[in-house]
């Protein structure tokens, strides 16, 4: 592989300080401290789950073991990817335990009208149904669950209640059109709808009654439902207010340092663009990494038409065009695989190009690196492919009792059967293994480039090493603690570690290509290494303010999480850099400078743009306690999810497949593949766009403004989202879907089978 000396007017430059690094493991220490006190104090403060719940008279309800299966079958029927639990999960359904709180509520109010007053609710005067619905709230507030015989009584109304809940689940599990496209009469058992309910009521059970010694439920008073004495906690407000005080001192620190020292940022002035990558003379061992774009290219489209499947079973849910589509894959299944194909095509493009970049660094190949390759792609195959395959095996009941273990777990996210979990842990140590034995320091051609290639191989072991946390628990844990490991995995390792590992991929590409120097390269990863873990990492709490843990960690993650904000403001700082990069003037001899890697800077800067809108505006829109109170599980937080996941992780992952693509690829044969990037980036970019300005962003203001009307149970069920208006918004969507999958992943799948055909014909 060709690559170009070290120019001599170029002098090394000297290590930089101790205290960048130090800086980073203070930060660390500090960081990680916090979030397993946090994590430790779920195990203590989660809401227990009783041995036995009992009517008035004693006799018994329903037990322990009968919460734990409700739960497993909770997921085993991948209702998690259907409705949430405490406004965790999907959003084509209601939020079970919003729902059964109402209900529970309503009952009980009907039970107290006719015992005090003989007669139906409806014909209460106001002071009297006042009086009634004030009865409610202190009936179900009052925790009377007894630690010292690990039994919790139930009064009659509400025992009562929790038996009309068995109908009513029946019933929404009949009919798809009322479900959000589940198969037809999913569940009919009786005894797995007795189970399946005592879970959910002893979720909607936590929601409302106090902690012991608190004037606030196990869930912080979520959801919102003032019928039943659910109102937000003053801490919520609190908590809120004084992050806004950190929010705006931490901007004004990191300002003031960007003032003061001109050399933060990403692109070196000041010194000649020599690039040590040279398009068109990538080794084997590099070009046998393209195939693994091409998985990347059609999973990506597999997303986008599963995706818009989705998002019609919320527009219309009772037939996809005429055709009964759920009857062979219905809403569930298609949202399992719409996020783990999003989650496995981003993956393996960052794994790919990982791969092709610790190649570059070396002067020579191992022989050894293009067999390994087609093996770890063999085995990333396998896993990709069993996997979708055993979801819809586990959610058809092909699988019996081995469906957490081979098909869908049920977590969202984190739906993989659990053996391809333990597969995909050995698979990325494996790729870490390769990649250390490519890029450690001492085998690194260019001596200036070998501390990068540390913070380069540090970055890429937390991969497999943070994503072990997934392991930790199984179908039956306690839902507070398997929440609080969930979001090990979705915020710290995906918005955590893999953004380290992400920034130090771009800062490695930005000194291959001569844009960067070493020391601008490592000021950049410390620096973000610095905000992000800085707000990060604590900041993962954010995401459990109603969850079942106290209000210690709404304390703790409001006050630093808002820290998350500050790096995506900071993004703006560089975007005349980026511009300016893909003109390729070189500061020295002031001569235009031939850059062949336009789209990937171009996607690039639409990584910075959405960074600033999805995460920053559209997260911290919805980070604040008082906010995510009424916001938690409504369409604002797939508008932040999309915007984010697609456009920060989505656009890098592109990013870095079109810089593989072009350097794979000849000056003679790239511009037939450039034309498709060139659709590929508008449609993708216009596309996700209108999808957020055409739907997601109004249908969430819309509905967390019902929340405020009407309660979070009315805005999360039929009562709103079957409404004409809320149709009408799902419905605007379809637009910028068409023009996601038509111009945007369809052409990059173009893209990569002729870069593939390429590749393979100058071998």
């Amino acid at each position: 592989m060709a690559e170009a000396a070290q120019p001599k007017n170029e002098p090394e430059e000297s290590p930089l300080s101790p205290w960048w690094l130090r800086s980073v493991l203070i930060v660390m220490t500090l960081g990680f401290a916090g979030l397993l006190a946090i994590t430790t104090l779920a195990y203590r403060n989660a809401p227990p789950i009783p041995g036995l719940v009992t009517d008035a008279g004693g006799a018994t309800v329903f037990t322990a073991d009968d919460i734990s299966n409700g739960q497993a079958l909770f997921l085993r029927y991948g209702l998690m990817d259907n409705g949430t639990i405490w406004g965790h999960g999907a959003y084509l359904g209601p939020d079970y335990s919003a729902n059964a709180l109402h209900d529970i509520g309503d009952d009980t109010a009907a039970a107290l009208t006719q015992q005090q007053y003989g007669k139906p609710i409806d014909e209460l005067s106001p002071g009297q149904l006042a009086a009634v619905r004030a009865q409610v709230a202190v009936t179900l507030k009052t925790n009377r669950f007894d630690a010292a015989s690990n039994t919790l009584h139930l009064t009659a109304p509400e025992a009562a209640a929790y038996r009309q809940q068995v109908g009513r689940w029946a019933a929404y599990f009949h009919n798809p059109s009322k479900n959000g496209g589940l198969k037809p009469d999913l569940i009919t058992d009786p005894t797995e709808l007795h189970q399946l309910t005592a879970f959910i009521t002893w979720a909607a059970w936590a929601s409302v009654a106090d902690r012991p010694g608190s004037d606030y439920s196990y869930t912080n008073n979520f959801p919102y439902d003032p019928e039943v004495g659910n109102v937000a906690p003053p801490g919520a407000l609190l908590w809120s207010a004084l992050s806004l005080v950190v929010l705006l001192g931490g901007i004004g620190a990191v300002l003031l340092a960007f003032g003061k020292f001109d050399y933060l940022g990403w692109v070196s002035r000041g010194h000649h663009v020599h690039p040590q990558v040279i398009p068109g003379q990538a080794s084997p061992g590099q070009r046998a990494l393209v195939k693994f774009f091409v998985v990347v290219a059609l999973l990506f489209l597999l997303q986008t038409l599963v995706g818009g499947a989705v998002a019609h079973f919320r527009a219309d849910p009772g037939s996809f065009y005429g055709f009964q589509l759920e009857k062979i894959f219905p809403s569930n299944l298609l949202r399992i695989w719409h996020l783990q194909t999003a989650i496995f095509w981003i993956a393996t493009a960052y794994v790919a190009a990982a791969l092709f970049l610790g190649r570059s660094l070396r002067a020579d190949e191992p022989r050894w690196l293009a067999p390994a390759i087609h093996l770890l792609f063999v085995a990333f195959a396998l896993v990709i492919g069993a996997s979708l395959l055993g979801e819809w095996a586990g959610l058809s009941g092909l699988l019996g009792d081995w469906w957490f273990w081979f098909g869908n777990q049920g977590w969202e996210y984190l739906e993989i059967g659990r053996f391809w979990q333990y597969l995909l842990v050995i698979g990325l140590l494996g790729w870490f293994a390769m990649l250390w034995w490519l890029a450690r320091p001492r085998t690194v051609a260019n001596p200036e480039a070998r501390p990068l290639a540390r913070m380069f191989l540090y970055a890429a072991l937390a991969i497999p090493v943070f994503y072990i946390p997934a392991l930790f628990f199984g179908a039956k844990t306690n839902f507070t603690v398997v929440d609080t490991w969930r979001f090990w995995i979705i915020h710290l390792w995906v918005e955590g570690f893999f953004e380290f590992f992400a920034t130090t991929v771009v800062a490695l590409t930005f000194f291959q290509l001569g844009l960067t120097r070493r020391n601008t390269a490592l000021r950049v990863i410390y620096l973000d290494a610095i905000l992000y873990f800085g707000g990060g990492l604590i900041g993962t709490g954010h995401h459990w303010y109603f969850t079942g843990q106290s209000q210690f960690n709404m304390a703790m993650s409001a006050m630093v999480s808002v820290l998350e904000v500050v790096p995506l403001t900071l993004l703006t700082l560089d975007a005349w850099d980026f511009v300016r990069t893909t003109r390729g003037d070189c500061d020295i001899c002031e001569k235009s400078i031939a850059v062949p890697h336009k789209w990937t800077f171009y996607y690039l800067i639409a990584v910075g743009f959405w960074n600033f809108l999805g995460a920053g505006v559209f997260g911290f829109l919805i980070n604040l306690p008082i906010i995510s109170y009424y916001e938690v599980g409504t369409i604002l937080t797939p508008n932040h999810g999309h915007a984010a996941m697609m456009g920060v992780f989505g656009m890098l992952a592109i990013a870095l497949m079109v810089f593989v693509l072009r350097q794979t690829t000849d000056d003679a044969y790239w511009p037939g593949i450039e034309k498709y990037i060139k659709v590929s980036f508008w449609g993708t970019n216009v596309g996700l766009l209108m999808m957020v300005a055409f739907s997601l962003f109004p249908g969430g203001v819309l509905q967390v403004w019902d929340v405020v009307q009407h309660g979070y149970w009315h805005a999360r069920s039929l009562a709103y989202t079957g409404t004409d208006s809320a149709r009408l918004i799902e419905w605007l969507r379809l637009p910028g879907d068409l023009v996601f999958i038509i111009f945007g992943a369809a052409p990059l799948s173009i893209a990569a089978f002729k870069g593939y055909i390429g590749v393979r014909a100058t071998r």
